[in-house]
């Protein structure tokens, strides 16, 4: 027995086989005029792929790569559609984990189906930082997967195409695990929504939403699901040219996440439509029965429907028309401050509604508070 004992000793000690070294992640360039599907083709795993700044004509691709960065370190890269799209989809298709996204601007994305996106994000994890989505037919639009998570910080989104019969929305997304939101500006919708979410979990933070003087975007942010919601430290403007009268709306459609809480603290918002409008609204008669609505912290200005801006004891303030510039002052302010709350970090509590918060209330109503 301590023979045996003695043999099977060093077995112990050596632990497992130790596993293939990973190849070196390498950085391959793309000049202008160079093709950026054969770039990716022999891009790997990890790999970064730097584009020259500048017009990038008629270029589509597929990234698979797990851990791929693009980027363009030395100015903005700007890829126009020209007609190109991959797999009838988009200028990019992502299906990886880990990829990320810096310093690129997509324009002009058309194809058959009508929703042609400067991204199709199909699943894995992606990362945005510093880009920009003009004229397409959808600027994001990601798949339904319930393990996919979006990551937006400092992108633009703008100038949706005016196709009669069509909804074009700056940000599509869809049935995801997590989208976050910060620190980026949409603008110039028309019919669709400028942010439209069906994740499990959204953070909206810090954003400027305003459709502008000669937009027609129909809501500024769409939760048509519910969903564990934070919506804090922004700015949202209503449109004098919108047809639909409401700057949020949640769970409009039904179909609602089993968790469904919504937190809108820290905001402005304000209409420069002449009819009343809905700030917040909701569909409780959609939502699950303890869904809970948390307006904390708010300025509005301008028409409101009643009950729609939630309770002056909750800091909520609905100022007149006349104090639209002061109330614009406000909010530069609190962008100067992004180191403290509102706009730092995540919502950690986004998933517990506020002490006392009450469910919704009656079908098509507009906000109740706790």
């Amino acid at each position: 027995m301590k023979r045996r004992r003695l043999l099977a000793l060093p077995l112990l000690v050596a632990g497992p086989a130790p596993r293939p070294a990973r190849a070196q992640a390498r950085t391959l360039h793309l000049r202008r005029g160079d093709s950026l599907p054969e770039v990716l083709a022999r891009a790997r795993d990890g790999d970064t792929v730097e584009l020259d700044p500048g017009a990038h004509h008629g270029q589509a691709a597929v990234i698979t790569q797990h851990g791929l960065r693009l980027c363009a370190p030395a100015g903005r890269a700007v890829l126009h559609a020209d007609g190109a799209h991959a797999e009838g989809k988009a200028l990019l298709v992502v299906r990886a984990s880990a990829v990320r996204i810096e310093g690129l601007e997509f324009r002009g994305a058309r194809v058959p189906a009508g929703n042609g996106a400067g991204i199709r994000f199909e699943r894995g994890e992606l990362a945005l930082r510093d880009c920009a989505f003009f004229d397409n037919e959808m600027g994001l639009l990601s798949a339904n997967r319930d393990d996919a998570r979006l990551d937006i910080e400092a992108c633009r989104f703008g100038q949706a195409p005016r196709h009669e019969g069509m909804l074009h929305h700056l940000l599509y997304v869809g049935r995801i695990a997590h989208l976050r939101v910060r620190h980026s500006d949409f603008s110039g919708g028309w019919r669709g929504h400028l942010l439209k979410s069906r994740a499990a979990v959204s953070e909206i933070l810090c954003n400027r939403l305003v459709d502008g003087e000669d937009g027609e975007a129909s809501y500024e942010i769409d939760l048509p699901n519910g969903g564990l919601a934070c919506v804090r430290g922004n700015l949202l403007g209503k449109s004098a040219r919108a047809q639909n009268l409401a700057l949020l709306a949640y769970g409009a459609e039904g179909n609602a996440h089993p968790q469904s809480r919504l937190r809108f603290e820290g905001n402005h918002a304000f209409s420069d439509n002449a009819q009343p409008v809905y700030f917040v609204r909701h569909w409780p008669d959609r939502l699950p029965g303890d869904a809970a609505l948390g307006l904390r912290d708010n300025v509005f200005v301008g028409a409101a429907q009643p009950g729609s801006w939630g309770r002056p004891e909750d800091g909520n303030r609905l100022l007149p028309d006349e104090a639209r510039e002061q109330a614009l002052r406000e909010q530069a302010l609190r962008e100067q401050a992004l180191q403290v709350p509102p706009c730092a970090g995540a919502c950690p509590e986004q998933s517990q509604p506020p002490a006392g918060a009450a469910a919704a209330s009656s079908p098509g109503s507009s906000a109740s508070t706790p």
